[in-house]
């Protein structure tokens, strides 16, 4: 059977993956590995798209990272090591002398080591006399890398074959159901990170259990819920809001190369006990008032924590359960300490793209008539849009906190005060404050320094969501604001490392402290806890067995719904004694009734 780009893409990547390791189970566990695992894939990353693909804090990325990072990343050029040669072939005769290669490797560009030059030349100066034939050098290289490509394969598609020939075709189809150790240890996650990711196609010969051991072992949800609620009547806004402490922090959901979605998160200080009414809703940026932002139907939510410096295990306070409109908000009274605020989306609204794209990218610099490099007008716009999501606190200038925040974000970098003191003697600065205009003329140097080249301001806009029609299309702004009635409260962001677990732990306990636990047809130590919100679904899994089960989830039945695992059927894999998000699910059309109707059912080990 003929098989599509995304699958040949996925064979080629699982391909690349088992040359390097034993299993598609086993995690990368350092940039050097994903480094092979990518030239192994035919790809020639450069350091800076590394860095971006395993920023700073990255412990282990699974083969779905991988297949990911893969759609993105294009394949090496045949011919371009050859020009690279060509360039330090100053003789022109096809040789490169090993004082002059090992000169320009260990000094330029992303340097390597005299041991590594050291290298090249044992394998590929034949005459020993000191030159390198490149051509052949080149030569013998693409043809290496694609014989290792071509075995690689090959022992893929036999080990298909053998595995189809013990267990049947339940096990054929490519990028279906495959989970990784990763996605067995995490608990709970935001998004999708302990089970399957968007890519992965619905399958239904792969994971629908066959037997009727398997259909005995199941439970059947079915909720009906009305047309989404433009304002809640269980909860009133106080009539004297205008006259409390008010105080704001902006944030942005950031959908990663895995799925996942990653936000900062805020310490809320309270001097003493006091009424607070929060919220949290998405950031309209757009100029037309008619026609607002594409993510303002992302879904949003805090989670209230208390801080304990001691233990990342803390105890959940509450959370924004209600809904006013766009927002969504808490009203209660909280005693005086500290607290930390974790911003929260489903997933529903906010995921990868299975389009692709085939727009040529957007002009990001031109040359003027006198030859001076220039934002176009279409860049200059998304820096502005930039600017208005990493101005956290709304001032309409940018604090060296503030601008660390983006740097991290886009570089994994920080600026430090020398190389701000030199930022602010160079651009445009308010109060000690970064400019909106100092932003773009930053940027603009960055520019001039790739010579033209927009590569690395690329790599800057696809960190913050955007696509190459520079459209924001994974990440989604927000606002948090926080009404105090009788104190004034601070509010600052933060980025803790611990952050993602804290929020998993978080929705995992909202839910089963809200929901009743149910267990599974014959299977008392499976339970299946459902919490119905205001604009939710979300359910969890919980193992109290010594073995990990495997649970499919069918939502065929559900209509006009969609699943924070972008498809209507999956597996999940829940090790022994642990709880687990499974799923969120909301409407497709907030505008429409909506029916929640899910199976869940053990699928027996083979």
């Amino acid at each position: 059977m003929q098989r599509s780009e995304e699958e040949r893409l996925y064979m080629a990547c699982r391909a690349a993956y088992l040359s390097v390791f034993r299993s598609s189970l086993v995690n990368m566990t350092s940039k050097d590995q994903l480094c092979t695992v990518l030239q192994q894939a035919g790809r020639n990353p450069s350091q800076k798209a590394l860095d971006k693909y395993w920023p700073p804090g990255t412990k282990k990325m699974n083969f779905d990272d991988l297949f990911e990072i893969l759609k993105k990343e294009n394949p090496a050029e045949p011919d371009e090591l050859m020009r690279i040669f060509k360039k330090f072939d100053v003789n022109c005769d096809g040789y490169v002398s090993h004082d002059e290669l090992s000169r320009i490797l260990t000094s330029s560009g992303e340097k390597m080591s005299p041991e590594e030059v050291d290298e090249i030349f044992s394998l590929a100066d034949v005459n020993k006399d000191g030159k390198l034939d490149y051509a052949e050098f080149c030569r013998l290289l693409r043809s290496t890398a694609e014989q290792c490509q071509t075995l690689a394969l090959e022992k893929l598609e036999a080990d298909a074959k053998l595995k189809r020939q013990n267990f049947g075709n339940q096990l054929e189809n490519p990028p279906q159901s495959s989970e990784s150790q990763s996605e067995l240890s995490a608990a709970p996650t935001q998004s999708r990170t302990e089970l399957e990711t968007t890519h992965r196609k619905d399958s239904r010969s792969s994971s629908r259990p066959s037997s009727a051991r398997s259909r005995r072992s199941s439970l059947s949800t079915a909720i009906t819920m009305g047309t989404g609620s433009t304002k809640s009547g269980r909860l009133a806004e106080p009539k004297s809001l205008q006259d409390w402490n008010h105080t704001l922090m902006r944030g942005c959901f950031y959908l990663e190369e895995d799925g996942t979605i990653v936000s900062l998160q805020y310490r809320l200080h309270i001097p003493e006990t006091t009424g607070v009414y929060l919220t949290i809703r998405p950031l309209n940026l757009s100029p037309i008032p008619e026609k607002p932002s594409s993510w303002m139907c992302v879904d949003t939510a805090l989670y209230v924590v208390m801080e304990n410096k001691t233990k990342e295990d803390s105890a959940l306070v509450c959370f924004t359960e209600l809904r006013d409109k766009e927002k969504f908000v808490w009203r209660g009274e909280l005693n005086a300490g500290s607290y930390l605020l974790m911003p929260f989306t489903t997933g529903c609204r906010l995921m990868k793209s299975t389009r692709k794209t085939t727009t040529k990218p957007a002009q990001l610099v031109y040359r003027t008539q006198s030859g001076e490099l220039e934002l176009t007008k279409e860049f200059k716009a998304a820096l502005s849009d930039i600017f208005e999501v990493i101005d956290l606190d709304g001032s309409g200038l940018l604090s060296l906190e503030e601008y660390n925040f983006f740097e991290q974000r886009t570089s994994g970098e920080k600026c430090d005060e020398d190389a701000w003191a030199i930022c602010k003697e160079n651009f445009d600065t308010r109060k000690n404050e970064l400019t909106r205009q100092g932003f773009l003329k930053l940027n603009l140097m960055e520019a001039n320094d790739r010579e033209g080249d927009p590569r690395d301001l690329w790599l800057t806009l696809e960190a913050m969501g955007y696509n190459q029609s520079l459209e924001m299309v994974e990440a989604c702004p927000f606002v948090i604001e926080v009404y105090c009635e009788d104190v004034k409260a601070t509010l600052q962001a933060v980025h803790l490392d611990s952050g993602i677990k804290m929020l998993n732990s978080s929705v995992q306990r909202s839910i089963t402290s809200k929901a009743e636990a149910r267990s599974l047809k014959g299977q008392d130590n499976v339970l299946v806890y459902t919490y119905k919100g205001e604009s939710r679904i979300s359910s969890v899994i919980a193992n109290k067995s010594s073995q990990k089960v495997t649970v499919h989830i069918n939502n065929e039945q559900s209509k006009n719904c969609v699943s924070s695992r972008g498809m209507s059927m999956f597996a999940v894999e829940v090790p022994a004694r642990t709880k687990m998000v499974c799923q969120h699910v909301m409407a497709s059309n907030d505008q429409q009734e909506w029916t929640y109707n899910c199976v869940e059912s053990i699928i027996p080990s083979l």
